[in-house]
């Protein structure tokens, strides 16, 4: 990040607000990311003047294709909307009667697929879309090829692959099988990657494996404007979700992208394929090997680096772990503290349930030494 210690906070604290310190990795109900000088820049210059949309629209959706090796590319209000827009694409194609038929799907192909170990509450998305969900698998067991392909049949819509660890990713299906049970039943598969941002390489990766539709967050990891994301793979289901998109009047009309979020997320999207990820890498160990140190002499407090993170990205965390009976701190306790601090710091819940985990992805520049500091009063209370 291209800023200091000292944010400017004074916006916020017009509203009463306290300064967070954000060592959990980017998170919607945290604020996202905070995005780069190009990207606000190109932002205010975008909202100094009109322009038609639709063509704005098509350009991104241009620079898009060419940054993921995508067919097609398509900016929405946020990933969630990018699954909105992926369901009813595929329920509908470019077919404008069933566009303005939705939420309405009676005589359409109205079935998402998921495996049950990815089932979310992401779910939702595809019944505002008016599609219905259809679980396979035995759920955190594992899920055997049968049951997937069992599952499909003519009124299945899409297949939805979500790629997160921490969903139980490894008891489902792996990708390539997915693929290619869907390619011999003719569904298209969806792959959610909303939070896959590291590494840089997943942007090619999945439309290289053949998805027919990837959706990216652009608020999280690419440091885009919070309210955007992107939907990226073949042309005629990118078509579909335009069309059902804003500003046309299809069920994605609330889901409009202004065009200051448009170029924002096209300026952060060029600029995170010229980053120097391996850079940005090193200063996380250098914060991390910070905090690990720093904590390493309390006693009965164990602190370690661990790479790569649960969710499997290339992020390393510092994790936390004592004896609450000896300690005599709860988790809860500590987290409560954090909380209650000047400035508010939030950090990780271990997935699970076994300590607390750092994450360096989103602090600024000397915060990691407040975390330090904070945590070691805590300990000795």
């Amino acid at each position: 990040m291209s800023r200091n210690l000292q944010s400017d906070m004074g916006i916020y604290q017009e509203l009463g607000l306290q300064d967070v310190i954000v060592a959990t990795g980017n998170f919607t109900e945290l604020g996202g990311s905070l995005m780069p000088e190009e990207v606000l820049e190109a932002m205010q210059v975008a909202a100094r003047s009109f322009v038609n949309i639709q063509a704005l629209h098509e350009r991104a959706g241009q620079v898009i294709a060419d940054l993921t090796g995508a067919e097609a590319g398509y900016v929405t209000s946020g990933a969630a909307a990018g699954l909105v827009l992926g369901t009813a694409a595929c329920m509908t194609g470019s077919n404008p009667a069933a566009i303005h038929q939705l939420p309405d799907t009676d005589g359409l192909k109205n079935e998402i697929v998921i495996h049950k170990a990815h089932s979310n509450n992401y779910n939702r998305m595809f019944r505002l879309a008016g599609a219905k969900v259809k679980e396979v698998g035995y759920g955190a067991h594992r899920t055997l090829p049968w049951q997937l392909e069992s599952a499909l049949d003519e009124r299945t819509a899409a297949i939805v692959y979500v790629v997160a660890q921490f969903l139980v990713s490894q008891t489902a299906l792996p990708l390539p099988e997915v693929l290619r049970i869907a390619r011999a039943k003719g569904v298209p598969v969806i792959v959610d990657a909303a939070n896959e941002l590291p590494p840089v390489e997943n942007l090619r990766k999945f439309i290289e494996m053949g998805a027919d539709l990837v959706i990216f967050s652009g608020g999280k990891d690419l440091q885009g404007p919070q309210p955007s994301g992107f939907i990226c793979g073949r042309r005629d289901l990118i078509e579909a979700c335009a069309l059902n998109g804003a500003p046309n009047h299809g069920i994605g009309r609330p889901m409009k992208v202004g065009k200051e979020e448009i170029v924002g997320l096209v300026a952060a999207l060029k600029r995170y394929v010229r980053l120097d990820h391996q850079a940005r890498i090193a200063r996380w160990e250098r914060q991390i090997s910070l905090i690990v140190d720093g904590l390493s002499d309390i006693e009965r407090l164990r602190v370690s680096r661990v790479f790569p993170d649960y969710t499997g990205r290339p992020v390393p965390r510092a994790w936390l772990t004592w004896d609450e009976e000896t300690v005599s701190r709860s988790k809860q306790e500590v987290l409560d503290a954090l909380a209650k601090g000047s400035p508010i710091i939030r950090v990780l819940e271990e997935y699970a349930g076994k300590g607390l985990l750092i994450d360096p992805s989103t602090l600024l520049a000397g915060q990691e030494a407040i975390i330090v500091e904070r945590l070691r009063t805590i300990f000795a209370g």
